[in-house]
């Protein structure tokens, strides 16, 4: 659509007589204020440091299959063993947490929290392997 100096439309008028615009059309700042706010997401860049480890679980065997939940409160990639079962690990996204602890979280399958922080990065090295010494 080419930028023109013409002013806006009035709500409801369209620039070829006869045509009106629909309603589907919501003010951005009338939406960010509804009661039913969008659920909470991954970013772009949140997705590919969670699908490189991801990733890297899947080649060495230990993870099979993956959700990704966007809920009010919270974003959740759950991570499981087998398809079917419990969540082996849950790695979450609460913004409401983002002031005090931290919002990103890593759970296993108890609930328990593993490691929680600012910086996801930081977080995902929770399934970081430990080396260690083996006597011969």
């Amino acid at each position: 659509m080419p930028m023109t100096d013409e002013t806006d439309l009035p709500r409801g008028e369209a620039r070829h007589y006869g045509q009106t615009t629909s309603d589907v059309v919501v003010d951005l700042h009338e939406y960010k204020q509804a009661k039913n706010p969008p659920p909470v997401t991954f970013h772009r860049r949140e997705l590919d440091l969670i699908l490189k480890v991801y990733g890297r679980m899947v080649g060495e065997g230990e993870w099979r299959d993956y959700a990704i939940d966007h809920l009010r409160d919270r974003a959740v990639f759950s991570v499981f063993k087998r398809a079917g079962e419990v969540p082996f690990y849950r790695i979450e996204k609460n913004p409401k947490l983002a002031a005090k602890q931290g919002a990103f979280s890593v759970l296993n399958a108890h609930g328990t929290i593993l490691k929680r922080g600012h910086e996801l990065a930081q977080v995902l090295k929770a399934f970081d392997k430990v080396l260690k010494l083996v006597k011969t």
